[in-house]
């Protein structure tokens, strides 16, 4: 996945924590902000969920209109920017250094069967 995955694509990142920022990372996020939860749905990110294996952290997301329209709108907002200054201390390692997001690509899926409902 990248930059160019379109809407409706899962996309799939990683970010790597501090050792012992684990607690206070989920804790910030239990308290998320209203104005960036608005953010989120503003930028078309939906089905966005975050995992934690110690210090890894899974981040999966689709987007309604393509990753590069919901990071341009994200990227140009305030609201993205204090939300990422409050975390930035809780971080190891969040992009490559080129500066991409740390990408993980998909090499297996099996759609199986959903239940019926």
């Amino acid at each position: 996945m990248s930059a160019s995955a379109g809407p409706g694509e899962q996309i799939c990142h990683l970010y790597r924590l501090r050792p012992g920022a684990e607690a206070e990372y989920e804790r910030r996020h239990t308290e998320i902000w209203p104005e960036m939860s608005a953010l989120l749905d503003e930028a078309g990110i939906y089905e966005y969920a975050i995992y934690r294996r110690e210090q890894l952290l899974i981040c999966v997301l689709r987007t309604r209109w393509g990753f590069a329209h919901a990071a341009a709108v994200t990227g140009a907002s305030d609201v993205q920017d204090r939300w990422t200054a409050s975390l930035a201390d809780l971080f190891a390692e969040i992009a490559d250094t080129d500066g991409e997001p740390l990408w993980a690509h998909r090499v297996f899926h099996h759609a199986g069967h959903p239940p019926v409902r």
